[in-house]
């Protein structure tokens, strides 16, 4: 499996506390069968994350953890948010960029989904990058599945919090998300961790399980697989519904 949202650099934002945090955060990460987890720090103005030092950061993350014998590759990414992009230049945008390969994964402006996400999605996709919108589900409003179908629509991947699905409706498979699963707005899962400490783990596997509930295989295997790995490959993966 590949983690595309986690906040595994130490030090840095409002993740990892140091650098044992994050070897914690990977190991957890290899016991549950992910093997690239996607460094992702908060790109926006309440957080001091140098784009340019992000190589060396992740690098010395990755010695350490080779050092130690964790099967885990960290790959290079940022979570950009929506107030913060258009100020990019070209080459930073292309530097937060997951793994490098143009995707980026995008945060909402707080609140519900609104017109200005779809037309910032544009932009981008006018500047040669695609966008992930990251954690719908904190995004909810009136329209929201108005926006989602839309964004969907326009050539963006809508990235679900694999805790959340875990924990979805479980005794109701007609509830909204696994509903949406189900009609093909569950695009891609990752974990958006912070620590090892406390808060959402960097787990996986029981959202693919809770999916496999109320989506077919093939659609599963679409979400969990196929469709990171053409991520990193900086491929555009189509949902195949």
């Amino acid at each position: 499996m590949i983690d595309l949202h986690c906040h595994i650099l130490p030090e840095l934002d409002d993740g990892a506390l140091d650098l044992a945090d994050s070897v914690a955060m990977a190991r957890e990460a290899e016991s549950d069968g992910i093997t690239v987890v996607c460094a992702t720090p908060h790109i926006r103005d309440d957080h001091d994350v140098r784009i340019d030092e992000l190589p060396a950061r992740v690098g010395a993350l990755q010695r350490e953890l080779d050092r130690l014998g964790v099967a885990v590759r960290i790959a290079q990414g940022g979570e950009l948010a929506q107030r913060s992009a258009d100020g990019l230049s070209e080459r930073h945008l292309r530097a937060v960029s997951l793994d490098g390969r143009g995707w980026i994964l995008l945060e909402p402006a707080p609140g519900p989904l609104a017109d200005e996400l779809p037309a910032l999605a544009g932009r981008l996709a006018a500047r040669g990058a695609r966008t992930i919108v990251a954690h719908p589900e904190r995004h909810a409003g009136v329209d929201f599945e108005r926006y989602l179908r839309a964004l969907a629509a326009s050539g963006c991947l809508i990235q679900w919090t694999a805790d959340f699905i875990a924990t979805a409706e479980p005794e109701d498979p007609d509830g909204l998300v696994l509903r949406l699963a189900r009609e093909g707005l569950v695009h891609l899962l990752a974990t958006d961790a912070h620590s090892s400490h406390g808060g959402r783990p960097l787990r996986m596997s029981a959202a693919f399980a809770r999916l496999g509930e109320v989506c077919t295989p093939a659609q599963v295997d679409w979400v969990a697989e196929q469709a990171p790995a053409a991520i990193l490959r900086g491929e555009a993966p189509t949902p195949p519904w």
